[in-house]
């Protein structure tokens, strides 16, 4: 980073002391007390793991509350979903209204140094150059969640070899070929070094977006191990004790135990069921064909599908991975814009619920758009005026009691 921007990340310093304690030398309960000064170095390695089990079912993690913020989601998009320009009016109402969190979902493509722009196209070796210039809108995003006091969680929605969105569009497959696997480990060692002087209170780093479900000839279990343990050891190689979060598998729905020695904290998503979260979602419901959702959901013949028991058993691996000493937290969710919205709030009152009584933080995707709670586009509730915006109250006070 360069000189002046450097200083610029560090005067917003708020009075906290910046020194993160020594993981040995903290309990779990103190690293809950003590998160905001810099005690998430326990998540940082395996030294943590004595400390977790002196309390166990609790999680590591704080429990933060936030959102998506989208200004960097996607390359190839809308412009207000690449123009990498975070209003800071985002970070006062998440504070104001009693939030700490924000995940900003990204898309790499936006700092290679390449033609792609005109081509649409990037060559493997096209990756590897990085713009340093392009990443001063990030430098930008994390100062003014610091500026806030809001947690940003920078993510790799779009990573070297893969996204779950078009994956053909990479220039290669970040499971199975070397090269890729190199890019993805650069890209983070690059923020990794970036941004070494921010505290694990302040920045997380959440590796790649909803990792794919194993399958032959593309992704094994242990293809995905491999780079997260991989990549894990390259930025801890930079700053050890930067606090580390990986999405489960299956797009974010599967805990992976083989994980838990490296003392990095596991994403869930809260998508479940699709039949509701993304009900006239073109990229998922792509044929119109979900019937109209109710909670609980029903098929067409009118039979239970999907309850309130199941919804408990779906996150049940993730209070467990809790109860291991491992810290979770629920990094996407929530329901687009077409669910009737009486079922939506039922629904994700349930999931919010769930995730509370196992201590586990969520973000909602968004905070902006269909998903959130600003300008969402629903047409069955009433808005209120808010900024010139129009705001859903009902959700966001639903979220603010969550």
């Amino acid at each position: 980073m360069r000189g002046h921007q450097q200083a610029s990340l560090n005067e917003h310093r708020h009075g906290r002391d910046e020194v993160i304690p020594d993981a040995r030398q903290l309990t779990r309960r103190g690293l809950l007390k003590g998160a905001a000064g810099g005690a998430l170095a326990c998540l940082a390695g395996p030294a943590c793991e004595s400390a977790w089990a002196a309390e166990p079912n609790r999680n590591p993690l704080p429990r933060w509350r936030g959102f998506n913020l989208l200004n960097f989601f996607q390359a190839i998009g809308g412009s207000e979903r690449n123009d990498g320009l975070i209003p800071e009016d985002d970070f006062r109402w998440i504070r104001d209204w009693g939030f700490d969190f924000a995940r900003i979902p990204m898309d790499y493509w936006l700092w290679v140094d390449s033609d792609w722009r005109q081509t649409r196209k990037l060559a493997p070796d096209d990756v590897f150059r990085i713009n340093d210039s392009a990443l001063e809108r990030v430098d930008r995003t994390v100062e003014l969640g610091r500026k806030h006091q809001v947690h940003i969680s920078l993510n790799f929605h779009r990573a070297p070899g893969y996204c779950i969105n078009n994956p053909e569009r990479e220039p290669f497959v970040l499971w199975r070929d070397p090269q890729a696997e190199d890019a993805f480990v650069h890209h983070w060692e690059v923020f990794a070094r970036r941004y070494r002087d921010i505290p694990a209170s302040e920045l997380s780093f959440n590796l790649v977006n909803e990792a794919p479900t194993p399958r032959d000839g593309y992704m094994s279990r242990e293809d995905y191990i491999r780079v997260m343990t991989r990549t894990t050891a390259a930025i801890r190689a930079i700053r050890p004790d930067r606090l580390i979060i990986v999405d489960g598998l299956n797009v974010g729905n599967k805990p992976i135990d083989e994980l838990i020695p490296l003392g990095i904290a596991q994403s869930v998503h809260a998508y479940t069921p699709a039949g509701i979260s993304h009900y006239r979602a073109s990229w998922v419901d792509r044929s119109q064909s979900f019937p109209t959702p109710t909670w609980p959901l029903k098929d067409k013949s009118g039979r239970v599908t999907f309850d309130r028991a199941k919804l408990e058993a779906h996150y049940a691996p993730w209070g467990e991975l809790v109860g291991k000493g491992v810290g979770v937290h629920c990094g996407e969710g929530g329901s687009y814009s077409k669910t009737p919205y009486d079922v939506f709030l039922a629904w994700m009152t349930d999931v919010l619920e769930i995730l509370q009584g196992y201590g586990i933080g969520w973000a909602l995707w968004n905070l902006r758009g269909a998903f959130g709670v600003v300008d969402s586009g629903r047409e069955d509730i009433e808005y209120e005026d808010f900024q010139g915006h129009k705001l859903d109250r009902r959700l966001l006070t639903l979220l603010q009691q969550s």
